[in-house]
């Protein structure tokens, strides 16, 4: 599967931080996607499940989950999002969880510009599977 848009866009060209912008909407996309088709529930509740899924805190769970199992090339995206100078301050998290959410952005954005579907599938199923393993806010 491609993106979305058939745009000409090569994702090595742009910064980390234009990455990890695509890559906030590609997470909460399959964040939303994951709650809707996993359970009928009231929509209040759904958005409820998704902020906990989406939040710094919670992404940067998910980006530790992941970091043995993502390529070298991946990992590259990863360090660039998380070293990022984003000028923002975090309001609900600590710097550390805020720059591991950007790295895992970054990575998202940079698989889906490539039209890498199938691989960002995969990263997302193990960070379910990191999910439902923990004992924290972000489980069904």
């Amino acid at each position: 599967m491609e993106r979305l848009l058939n745009i000409d866009c090569d994702p090595g060209q742009l910064s980390a931080l234009n990455l990890a912008f695509v890559g906030d909407t590609v997470f909460d996309l399959f964040v939303r996607e994951s709650l809707v088709c996993g359970a009928n529930r009231p929509v209040k509740k759904q958005h409820t499940l998704a902020a906990s899924r989406v939040k710094a805190a919670a992404q940067a769970e998910a980006a530790k989950a992941l970091l043995d199992h993502l390529t070298p090339e991946e990992a590259d995206q990863f360090r660039r999002g998380r070293n990022a100078h984003t000028n923002h301050k975090a309001k609900n998290a600590t710097e550390s969880d805020y720059h591991f959410a950007t790295g895992l952005e970054a990575v998202f954005g940079w698989l889906y510009l490539r039209g890498d579907i199938d691989r960002l599938r995969a990263l997302f199923a193990l960070i379910e599977q990191a999910w439902e393993k923990g004992d924290n806010d972000h489980e069904l």
